[in-house]
């Protein structure tokens, strides 16, 4: 009589999460907060795992990137995994910010895996000029 190994009722979810389409998107997103103050907003980034010098923000034409990388040769150790799910290599997100908004503007810290950006808000010119119109002879 030859023995074959059972599956329990929770493989059938492992299998289907395994799919590309749920692995591949969540574990790279930057999970973010952003509140909106009386004289700036707040941008709320978490990034466990990361060093501070693994993280560079810059603004350009109007947009503010965070871009992180990890790297996984780090792990020098000779063991093997046998399931790895945290994330290794880059991640970056945008947000227009507008394009009065310059770096001098932006004030950024990072702390226990939370990187906080605080942007002031700022009018925006209004550069759109009047509707004119033309007289129909």
């Amino acid at each position: 009589m030859m023995m074959i190994p059972r599956k329990n009722s929770f493989d059938l979810w492992d299998d289907f999460f395994k799919d590309p389409f749920f692995d591949s998107h969540e574990s790279k997103v930057m999970r973010t907060d952003i509140k909106e103050n009386d004289n700036n907003y707040d941008i709320i980034i978490d990034l466990p795992g990361y060093e501070k010098e693994d993280i560079k923000v810059a603004i350009e034409d109007g947009y503010l990137t965070v871009n992180a990388t990890i790297d996984n040769s780090k792990d020098e150790s000779t063991s093997k995994f046998v399931r790895r799910e945290r994330y290794f290599g880059e991640c970056s997100r945008s947000f227009y910010v507008g394009d009065s908004i310059k770096e001098d503007d932006i004030k950024a810290s990072f702390k226990n895996g939370i990187l906080n950006i605080e942007i002031p808000k700022v009018e925006e010119e209004d550069t759109k000029e009047e509707k004119k119109y033309i007289n129909i002879d």
